[in-house]
Formats: structure tokens, sequence, C-alpha cells
């Protein structure tokens, strides 16, 4: 029983439904859904709970129609609440060898107060980032103290505005009408959670005959760091996609979201300055289904794998895209991460305001970050689909923040923040162990349950660049 969601809040079926009419999928599918458990689960006044459930429910359901599409027969889905609110946090509950690998934060990272009295969230995990907020502040040193003080000579928007200037990722803590009335939150607005369009002409490519796998076959280009994109890839994977990760040598990257990420992937490394590298990419997208990316917007394009550069490459491909505002608006070229989206759309304040409390107050989870990925590899597989029955090539768009307006949209929970959150027990009982490149590994394993094909990582995490640069079988 929901206790505390309001009776105008649409109920987790209902939510999936819709997701699934606009994704234009076969209604008939939704019959072999069950979702069980109630909310909240996580303390939050916005229902992470449910989104994490129905995205990842959207991702399987998906997975199952693919498999009866190829020949495979109808398969009962099921995700459980508390199990969906777990995997949405599976960077925090990583083990590695008995000891805690879970996400951390840089030094200096979160939550300031300007001399105005207004907030900032500054992201510096990645070196270059927080490089370059000390620089904007005077060269300072690498200390909170240091940079609380620095912040206190600053109007929050002003420093906003230079941090964005110079390419770093900084935002300043907006009311929920705030965002809602400015240029990047009426472009938001308009986005929905997942964006599928037909960008290309070609023939139907029809699923092949069933395999063991609803996506055994399918080749997955996967250049995507941090938490949203490679959660989609590792997703395709459990499903039983041949996906690729390609990661620039040059270029940071966390060890912990590699663990939790890379299961189920092969990873190989490409420098994408070097004419040969450039021409290996280029190769392996000619033969891939879908080509993942989550770079800067832009960045990618500029080397030659824009959307309609890549489907006059290979037609029919899939190009799935993942930006931080959105492909509209002001912000569109703006680099951003989970923590900063939720901060400038009005959701951390408006958290702080149903708790009391005067400091804006984070979700209990990552969950723009999460629950874009899933519905970055719902939008692939619906693609995959459509494809089979159209033809064309496609191009999926989802953004945080486009993610960030879904969510708000989902209604909100009197009382949500009482929720007592995970036990213990519970967490124990979701995790898994394998062996991995970087050790014996406890990790979540996949919520969704699936009757006939059960998703799982064949193949360990594994650090970057351990692999060649070619597909498994070739």
């Amino acid at each position: 029983m929901n206790r505390t969601t309001s009776s105008m809040n649409p109920s987790p079926s209902e939510i999936l439904a819709a997701l699934w009419r606009q994704a234009a999928l076969d209604p008939a599918a939704l019959a072999q859904l069950s979702l069980t458990g109630a909310e909240p689960v996580q303390p939050s006044s916005f229902r992470v709970d449910a989104a994490a459930q129905t995205s990842i429910a959207a991702t399987a359901l998906a997975a199952a129609l693919i498999h009866q599409r190829r020949g495979g027969g109808a398969q009962p889905v099921a995700v459980d609440m508390r199990d969906a609110a777990i995997e949405f946090r599976s960077e925090h509950w990583l083990s590695i060898a008995g000891q805690g690998a879970g996400a951390r934060w840089d030094a200096i990272a979160g939550l300031y107060q300007c001399g105005d009295g207004r907030w900032v969230r500054l992201h510096t995990n990645f070196p270059y980032h927080r490089d370059g907020v000390l620089r904007l502040l005077g060269h300072i040193a690498h200390d909170r103290a240091a940079v609380a003080k620095a912040l206190g000579t600053w109007r929050a928007a002003e420093f906003e505005a230079a941090a964005a200037e110079a390419g770093l990722v900084v935002t300043m803590t907006r009311s929920l009408a705030e965002w809602e009335t400015s240029p990047q939150g009426q472009a938001a607005s308009s986005l929905p959670p997942v964006l599928i369009e037909k960008i290309g002409d070609a023939p139907p490519i029809p699923l092949s005959p069933a395999a063991a796998r609803p996506l055994a076959g399918l080749r997955v280009l996967d250049l995507t760091r941090v938490i949203a994109g490679p959660v989609a890839g590792r997703t395709l994977a459990a499903h039983g996609a041949d996906v690729l990760h390609i990661s620039a040598p040059h270029l940071p990257s966390f060890d912990e979201l590699v663990m939790d990420t890379g299961r189920g992937k092969r990873t190989a490394a490409l420098d994408l300055r070097a004419p040969n590298d450039l021409a290996r990419l280029r190769d392996l997208a000619a033969r891939a289904d879908i080509f993942l990316q989550g770079y800067r917007p832009g960045a990618i394009a500029g080397h030659g794998f824009a959307p309609e550069a890549l489907s006059a490459l290979k037609p029919g491909i899939i190009c799935v895209s993942l930006s931080a505002y959105g492909h509209l608006g002001p912000w569109a070229a703006r680099r951003g991460f989970d923590s900063l989206v939720q901060n400038a759309n009005g959701m951390n304040d408006d958290e702080a305001l149903a708790a009391g409390e005067g400091k804006p107050r984070p979700l209990p989870c990552q969950a723009l970050d999460h629950a874009s990925g899933y519905l970055l590899a719902f939008g692939a597989m619906a693609a995959l689909l459509r494809r089979a029955e159209e033809g064309g090539s496609w191009l999926v768009r989802v953004s945080l923040a486009g993610t960030g307006e879904w969510i708000k949209r989902l209604g909100r929970l009197d009382g949500g923040l009482s929720a007592p959150g995970l036990a213990p027990d519970e967490i124990d009982a979701a995790l898994e162990e394998s062996d991995s490149g970087f050790g014996r590994m406890r990790a979540t394993r996949h919520a969704a349950r699936l009757g006939a094909t059960p998703p799982r990582w064949e193949l360990p995490a594994m650090p970057l660049g351990s692999h060649a640069p070619a597909w498994r079988d070739a």
C-alpha cells in the first residue's frame, strides 16, 4: 500500500505504460510485467523509487519483447521496488576483496554559500575541473576552507556564469519556480524522458532467430564515462549484447565506477587524436548496431561521428546520445553531472523545503544518472524493434535535465522524507560475488527478473584498455 502517495500520482504501472506508449511499442507486452513493492524506500519527497522501478522495468520488458520477436516466446518480467532502489545506488555498495570501494568525492566538491547568500555546487572530481575552479578563485589551495572564503567574495549567479565560460562544472541552487521560468528550464520542460527519431533511410533489419539471450549477436559501441552512459551499456550487456567500451587513454577516470559499470563489457582504448585510432573507431562503428556516446555536446561529432555521419557510414545504425541539459536551450552545450543538474533545476531546493532545512538537500541517490542510463538502454532497444519493422537509422536522445523533468512530473510524496531507507540485510541480499580484473568483487545484481532469459553479466569488469579494439566475433 502506497500510504504516502497522493491519489493524483500515477502508479508505477501507469508510469511504465506511458514510457511504452511514447516509444511506440506493442501495448500487449505490458501484460507480461509484474511490479511489486511500495514507495517510499529512500527518504525523498520526489518519487525516486518509482523512477528506479519503472526505468529498470522498461529495459527488461523491452529485452523480453525483443526475445519474443526473435521467436523465443513470451516470458514473465518482474521488478521489485526495493531491489530497484538498491540498484539505483549500485556504485555505493561495491567492495573488492572485502574492502569498500564505492564512489568517492573530491575534497572540495559540494555546496558552498556565496557572498550574496545564494548557494553553488562544485563538481571537482576530474582534475581539470578541480584545477580550473581553484584557478578561477585566484589560484587558491585545494582546501574547503580556502574555497569557502574565496566564494564569499562572489555572487552565486556570476560565479556560475564565469565557471561555465571557463568550461567548468558549477551550478547555482535554484528554486523550482526559478528554473521553470529560466530559458533553459523552459527548454527542458519540453523534453520527453526519451526522444526516439528516425534520422536516415535504410531497409528494415530483421531481428535474427532467437538465441539464448535477448540481445545476443547485437553489437554496442559504448563511448561513455561516469554513471549514466555506462549504466546503459551495462544494462545492454546484461541482456546479452556484445558491448565494447572505448575509453581515451589520456582522459581521467574513476576506477570505482569502472568496476561497477564495466561488468559484462570488454574495454579498449583509442586516442581519437591519432589518425590510426580514428580509423579504427570508424571501422568499429561501420559494423555496430548501436553507437552509445555521452561526451560533451559536439565533441564526438567533431571527430566525424555525428549521428548523420554515422547514418551515412552504417545505414540502419542506432545512435544513442546522452547530454546534461538536452539539445535545446542556451545550456545545450554545457557540461554537467547529476548532482549539478538536480541543484540547478530546483529539486535540491524543494527537497530542503519539504524537509524544513535551510541548506539545499540532494536526492538520496544519483537518480538522474541512473534513470537516464536505463532510459538510454530502453530507447536503444525500442529503436532496434522499430528498425526491424520500419527500417531506417535512428537517434535516441536522453538528458539528465529531461530525466529530472520526468521525475518531477511523477508527483510528490507527502511524508516521503520519513522513509527509513535500506537496511543492511536488504542490501546484502541484493549483492553477488564475481571475479574481476580488480580482485574478487561484490556488487549489486540486476533488479529485473525475466522468466526465460534472466539477465547476467558473462564478462568480468576489467581495467580500462584491457582488450583489443575489435568485435568479439572478428
